[in-house]
């Protein structure tokens, strides 16, 4: 049985360390991975963590410039288990709502779209305005999973990094690869 194949993208919107984050979780479970990163995605995570892109391109198993259309990721010939672009941002979420193939992580999109495989987009802006609403019911309403990186407080997360595992962890649900890495809700609560 071959590993799951999952593209990734990463686009400009704060939030990159719950990507890589995940492309450091897939490869710890044999997943092939496919990686998109945005010029603007790029510029962000260096902004926000202390990686660098040649390090986070070593996470993943392929890396493609966005400007190549031509890519393998670019075809629906080109069989996937679908694509998370972590983190998603509004322009990025407009863009695939509207069948506007800038780049490739566009491109990328729309293919997983019209292939009718899996697209979770974990989409990150606050407060929303209407159409950043109106963007997303119209992708959930094609199947497209809206997975915004809210944390749950259930587990009694002590970092940041607690957090963004659990995630990821949510994110690698919607593909069927479940890790625990942070525990999850058992029904028990708390009594006083």
């Amino acid at each position: 049985m071959n590993p799951p194949r999952i593209v990734v993208g990463i686009t400009g919107a704060t939030g990159s360390i719950i990507g890589v984050r995940l492309l450091e979780v897939m490869r710890e479970a044999a997943v092939e991975t496919h990686l998109i990163m945005s010029k603007w995605g790029a510029r962000t995570m260096i902004h926000e963590t202390s990686r660098t892109v040649e390090e986070v391109n070593a996470l993943a198993t392929n890396t493609y410039n966005p400007n190549d259309q031509g890519a393998a990721v670019s075809s629906g010939s080109f069989l996937t288990d679908g694509m998370v672009i972590a983190p998603c941002s509004m322009r990025t979420l407009a863009a695939i709502a509207t069948g506007q193939g800038e780049h490739l992580v566009h491109r990328a999109a729309d293919v997983t779209l019209k292939e009718r495989r899996r697209l979770v987009l974990v989409v990150r802006e606050s407060p929303l305005n209407e159409i950043h609403l109106e963007n997303m019911l119209k992708l959930a309403r094609m199947g497209v999973v809206i997975l915004p990186p809210m944390p749950g407080f259930y587990n009694h997360p002590k970092s940041i990094d607690e957090m963004v595992d659990h995630i990821v962890m949510r994110i690698l649900d919607q593909f069927g690869i479940h890790m625990d890495l942070t525990s999850r809700w058992d029904g028990k609560m708390a009594i006083n």
